[in-house]
């Protein structure tokens, strides 16, 4: 096994609780990926039983009963896995792209296991015959049917069996950018769930680190000249990259950090937002990561990278989006914080009944990688996929009878005049600093 699953449990400082990280948006910054992401995502069906169930598919609305939910939702996923083999191109989109939002709302674990060849064997032919639209979808389902499988041996099959065409696609420079970076995303999610050789996880790690090691230079302090083109595909590969540095063996851990760390910081000078905050949050980890191994740690650039840093924490240029300055301030004011005085700030993520803290990069990291794929169906998967809370270390699955979680609710009158009171409340005290009769200290 590359790893003890256990890596991610309680240590000194809090580190490994887990994993996490803001919601890194897979760095895609480069317009034209943007678009041609988005037109993967807008793609139809000319499969019947999909354009029919595109607006009213069923899978999050509110059902009466929760049984025959289940087998309507299981009748539409064996069209959309039917149709994976269909010889048009945009019919297999379409169901590929139908697939995401179900496989990343549900837990169907045992549905898929009894569909685990043929949809291994439609990816497949999806990712070596298709182009760059097909490609990427492909390699976004094989995300999250990782994620449905977990690390047992159906997952780790389907992984290993698949790994060597992302790896084709990923490293062939004629292949569509969104293609490439849906591809390294698989990659490195892949890998940290189902990869049960340490020499998969190191395989994996020069694929991604080769992707972005070529624009820096080696010893060098110029500004890597990046094609917009590649920003995507560069942040992508970053953190599928870092992802894997959290469950990498400290006596390999050692030679990349050795190898990196002195690169990265040229990424902080890219073009794109995105790409200097994973660069940014990246680094961090590295310095976590590095202080985890060695206590009295020391980089010897030091004064120069926090200079970096300081000037992005505090960037006003008025030709950057007003909305990238604000988050690129905050994180960077978080990663400058960390570096010089070692405490990493904890976020709060409530679901359901539960708490999860995200205090360590690592942690921001791991959260940001799970996140980005499942988006608004992580909180499902968190509180009833074992293999996610075994991540983050949040025990059993909570089984709650329908009169507990009565007890838990409150009436919707109450929680009106709750939300007035808080509504009230707060806008005296806004009042009060709004006065221009106020003190101000």
């Amino acid at each position: 096994m590359p790893r003890a699953r256990k890596g991610n449990a309680p240590r000194k400082g809090g580190r490994r609780r887990g994993g996490g990280a803001r919601s890194s948006a897979q760095a895609d910054s480069g317009s034209s990926e943007d678009d041609a992401a988005s037109e993967a995502r807008s793609t139809t069906s000319e499969c019947p039983s999909l354009v029919s169930t595109a607006a009213e598919d069923g899978l999050g609305g509110d059902a009466v009963d929760e049984q025959g939910q289940q087998e309507d939702l299981k009748e539409k996923l064996k069209e959309y896995v039917d149709c994976l083999t269909d010889k048009s191109a945009k019919t297999r989109q379409g169901a590929l792209d139908s697939l995401r939002p179900a496989l990343a709302s549900h837990l169907l674990p045992d549905f898929l296991l009894e569909r685990c060849l043929t949809l291994a064997d439609a990816l497949e032919k999806c990712l070596k015959k298709g182009k760059g639209e097909e490609q990427a979808l492909a390699a976004a389902v094989l995300g999250l049917l990782c994620i449905q499988l977990g690390p047992g041996p159906k997952g780790e099959e389907l992984f290993r069996s698949l790994q060597p065409l992302l790896v084709s696609v990923l490293s062939d420079s004629t292949a569509s950018p969104t293609a490439r970076l849906h591809c390294a995303s698989a990659l490195g999610l892949g890998c940290y769930v189902a990869a049960a050789d340490i020499q998969d996880l190191l395989a994996c790690l020069a694929c991604l680190e080769a992707v972005f090691s070529r624009h820096c230079a080696a010893g060098g302090s110029a500004p890597a000249v990046i094609p917009a083109s590649l920003h995507g595909l560069l942040g992508a590969a970053l953190q599928a990259w870092a992802l894997l540095l959290t469950i990498c063996p400290s006596t390999h851990l050692r030679h990349i950090l050795d190898r990196q760390l002195p690169r990265l910081p040229q990424l902080l000078s890219s073009e794109s937002v995105n790409l200097r905050i994973a660069a940014g949050e990246t680094i961090a980890l590295l310095f976590e990561l590095a202080r985890d191994l060695e206590e009295d740690f020391i980089y010897e650039d030091m004064e120069a990278l926090c200079s970096a840093l300081r000037t992005l924490a505090t960037d006003s240029n008025k030709y950057r989006a007003k909305a990238d300055r604000r988050r690129q301030r905050s994180i960077f004011r978080a990663v400058l914080h960390f570096i010089e005085g070692g405490e990493c700030e904890e976020e709060k993520i409530r679901f359901g009944f539960e708490v999860l803290y995200v205090d360590s990069w690592a942690r921001r990291r791991i959260y940001a990688a799970f996140k980005e794929v499942l988006g608004s169906g992580l909180h499902h998967h968190l509180q009833n996929n074992e293999f996610l809370r075994d991540v983050f270390g949040l025990g059993p699955v909570l089984v709650l009878d329908a009169s507990a979680l009565k007890a838990c609710r409150i009436s919707r009158f109450e929680k009106h005049l709750y939300n007035a009171a808080a509504f009230k409340a707060q806008t005296k005290a806004r009042s009060r600093t709004r006065d221009k009769r106020a003190d101000i200290l």
